[in-house]
């Protein structure tokens, strides 16, 4: 059995089908994680969805920010942005049977037996691997007892440092925030949403939330995607895998149990476009 960990797609479904037939991958046999974000932006968003939801069990999906926009539009009218492209799933005849199995997805899959914790964008210094399920868990909750309420709740950029203390939406938004919109943060646990250029383009003392010193989550190795101005990273105890499909880049693949692997890409076929 192999596990494979593919990056963001954001609805590129000709370049996510070309790279389950390279890597030979076998749903009764394999295992596939998904980093988040499978729609938006990208051409084939209904595609995409009603494949990884065909996958079953095989496949491990956790939520990303543009996955949460559409449920957000879907169920509480959120704004439609001009760069959206999700009007397919919103008109698609399976539309509420897709929405229904996407609210089910979590914002965090681990597997202790291997030591891998998989999540969309990252998380602060102070939240260990255990701490990290847990607020994942109460964001869950919310998120699936009543849906609406939660996301009609979700959207903002405040409170923007962690506190234990935080309750209530307040703790919810800063935990959505954190697993599915982080890049760069402050070794204290403030987080700037707004930046999303390469390691080494924000300002001190911002940084690339996985190279805080005393880390607590480093009892785990992270896989996660949504950086694609970072693109393929080994290192830090993370694994980075958004190579930038959807912006003319690449979507990309790798063996999480061959440590000496190298990525697997199928190259993009939309046109070439900066973030």
């Amino acid at each position: 059995m192999a596990r494979w960990a593919v990056g963001d797609i954001q609805g590129c479904g000709e370049e996510l089908t070309e790279l389950i037939k390279r890597v030979g991958f076998k749903s009764d046999r394999d295992q596939i994680w998904f980093v988040g974000d499978l729609v938006n932006r990208g051409p084939e968003s209904l595609q995409v969805l009603r494949l990884v939801r065909s996958l079953g069990d095989s496949a491990v999906t956790v939520l990303g920010n543009h996955d949460l926009h559409l449920l957000a539009v879907a169920l509480v009218q959120a704004k439609i942005r001009k760069s959206d492209t999700l009007s397919a799933v919103l008109a698609a005849p399976d539309r509420e049977a897709l929405l229904e199995w996407l609210l089910q997805r979590p914002l965090v899959h681990f597997a202790p037996e291997a030591g891998d914790l998989l999540l969309h964008a990252g998380v602060v210094p102070q939240w260990s691997v255990d701490q990290t399920l847990e607020l994942a868990a109460e964001v869950q909750q919310g998120l699936r007892s009543d849906p609406r309420k939660f996301l009609a709740a979700m959207y903002g950029d405040q409170p923007d440092r962690w506190q234990s203390s935080l309750k209530g939406a307040d703790r919810l938004r800063f935990t959505v925030n954190v697993l599915t919109r982080l890049r760069f943060c402050t070794p204290d646990g403030r987080v700037d949403l707004k930046q999303s250029g390469r390691p080494g383009s924000a300002p001190a003392p911002l940084m690339p939330w996985f190279k805080a010193a005393h880390r607590a989550s480093t009892t785990a190795r992270i896989v996660f995607g949504h950086w694609s101005a970072l693109g393929f990273y080994s290192g830090d105890r993370v694994l980075a895998l958004d190579t930038g499909c959807v912006w003319g880049g690449a979507l990309t693949a790798i063996d999480l149990d061959a440590p000496q692997a190298s990525p697997v890409s199928v190259p993009s076929r939309q046109p070439r476009s900066i973030e």
